[in-house]
């Protein structure tokens, strides 16, 4: 919500796999619903403030506790909470500490409804029970009236937090459900007709997609996950012996690359030639490399803007900044060559970005792979769980709602100012009149988890060593094809692709292989020493 809709002035990083359009509607939604409940539960609090007289107190602390323990307990606190094991992430002495609180909590709660009780049915016979031990000042004038708001407002709230529970299952149910969601036009958090929603919803549809991508100084790659095994060569341009070479531009090495990284979308013809053969093995392929999706984009920063909506999102101006940045090898403006993976559903993302540059009688080869690890299990966890809410008894939401109505009360307060926090933020920071700014936050990367299957992760390898492969074999072609020595070239992909290193000269230097082995170097005539091991 800050990132999208507070800093206007913020460009957004790169969508991919997701539509934040979408993902920002659906936010504000989930939070005009959460307000109308909140205004609910703050009412309650009033009407039990003003009615309850010193029962009121009594609830409170009841409330505060259970609500710190659930703090300390860790985790979601929403409607749903993931039971996953390790959801909440929390140490065993928060643990202790939360157990503590809870019994605190669960025993001030148990003499609130002794007393108001007690109060209630003795009709004012009796004094307030455990509140006239624990409190004498907040038992004086607590009346049966008093007692029997104390006792009916807290139900009350219970009924407001089970029917948040039952509205939000009914939307996961209904409006999130995979063929409603398809269909934009029959989504009501779409329908929306805020001034600002509606202008910052046509600046992030005109930036997400865009092959002119914006992006800030200390991560220009957001949106694209983690960066992984990124590498860079260098390699002195000599002409093959016997031949005649020809100057080479950056333009032409990427236009030998590219035909050969579109090729991975072709599946093997399964030991037939014929096109009948590869046409069905198109048809009967699901190797996810067939959907790999190749473009030029351009990094460009938003120095010197007035607004987001000047950038040069136009194709004819795209042609033009493409074509200045291909081959001038820039610091702040870069062309990059981006290959796209998306797998399992769009929740593994694999993007590489290739770079290619000659100058002064080098080519330099930049290769960047970032992947997008899957979302994080809460919000898978989140469908089965309502689910199984739907499917359930009245008893067992009656009992939830019952011990979910101290926290979810106190939350209620905690959201009140938040909610005013938030308000406040969006219209005195004067946002949308800045200057712009490139993105801090990506939305997918604020949703993935920290780490993949080991079938993801395989998967991922063999993105990134097909790609690999097909990038090299581009640049070696056009070397080759332009008269120019490939032998160096190709061993240094060799070894700088495997995560090693390339070493150009040894003399005076020591060498070691395998595990466990000694070193030792000597300067005697031939200046090499070397190694042995069990290895």
């Amino acid at each position: 919500m800050d990132e999208l809709y507070v800093h206007e002035e913020r460009a957004v990083a790169p969508s991919l796999g997701i539509d934040a359009v979408r993902v920002l509607a659906h936010a504000l939604r989930a939070r005009r619903l959460e307000a109308c409940w909140t205004a609910l539960l703050v009412s309650l609090w009033v009407l039990d403030f003003l009615l309850a007289q010193g029962f009121f107190y009594l609830f409170l602390l009841s409330c505060a506790l259970l609500l710190l323990a659930a703090w300390a307990r860790g985790g979601a606190m929403g409607a749903f909470r993931a039971d996953y094991p390790g959801a909440d992430g929390v140490t065993v002495t928060r643990r202790r500490a939360a157990a503590v609180l809870r019994v605190l909590g669960c025993l001030t709660l148990l003499s609130y409804v002794v007393s108001a009780l007690t109060q209630a049915l003795t009709d004012g016979q009796s004094d307030s029970g455990w509140l006239q031990d624990f409190a004498p000042g907040l038992a004086t004038g607590s009346d049966t009236t008093a007692a029997w708001f104390a006792l009916v407002i807290p139900a009350a709230m219970a009924a407001a937090v089970a029917l948040h529970r039952e509205h939000v299952a009914r939307v996961l149910a209904t409006d999130l459900e995979p063929e409603t969601f398809a269909d934009p036009a029959a989504d009501p958090a779409e329908r929306f007709e805020g001034g600002r929603f509606q202008r910052v919803r046509a600046l992030i549809r005109r930036e997400q997609h865009s092959p002119v991508i914006l992006y800030h100084d200390r991560h220009p790659f957001l949106g694209a996950g983690t960066a992984h095994d990124t590498w860079t060569l260098a390699v002195e341009l000599r002409p093959r012996e016997g031949g005649d070479p020809v100057p080479l531009d950056n333009r032409v090495i990427l236009e030998r690359i590219r035909p050969l990284v579109e090729k991975l979308r072709t599946p093997s013809a399964q030991g037939t030639a014929s096109a009948q053969g590869t046409a069905r093995a198109a048809a009967e392929s699901r190797d996810r490399l067939r959907g790999l999706e190749l473009d030029e984009c351009v990094f460009l920063k938003v120095t010197g803007l007035r607004s987001r909506s000047f950038v040069p999102y136009g194709e004819a101006d795209f042609a033009r900044e493409r074509a200045e940045a291909v081959e001038e090898g820039g610091e702040i403006r870069r062309h990059f060559l981006r290959i796209r993976v998306g797998a399992w559903r769009e929740e593994v993302v694999t993007t590489v970005f290739v770079r290619v540059h000659t100058q002064g009688g080098m080519l330099m080869l930049e290769f960047a792979p970032h992947v997008l690890r899957p979302i994080r299990p809460d919000f898978r966890a989140v469908d089965r769980l309502s689910d199984s809410h739907r499917r359930g008894g009245l008893p067992g939401k009656v009992i939830w709602a019952l011990g979910r109505m101290p926290t979810a009360a106190g939350r209620a307060v905690i959201h009140a100012f938040r909610s005013a926090a938030f308000v406040w933020r969006m219209y005195a920071g004067g946002y949308e009149a800045a200057i712009p700014d490139g993105p801090w936050a990506s939305v997918r990367e604020l949703g993935s988890d920290v780490g993949a299957s080991l079938f993801q992760e395989m998967d991922v390898s063999r993105y990134l060593k097909s790609v690999e492969d097909r990038v090299a074999n581009g640049v070696r072609r056009a070397l080759d094809e332009a008269g120019w020595e490939t032998g160096e070239f190709e061993q240094k992909v060799i070894n700088v692709s495997g995560g090693g290193v390339f070493i150009e000269s040894a003399e005076h230097s020591a060498f070691g292989f395998g595990d466990h082995n000694t070193i030792s170097n000597t300067t005697g005539s031939n200046g090499a020493g070397g190694g042995h091991g069990d290895g």
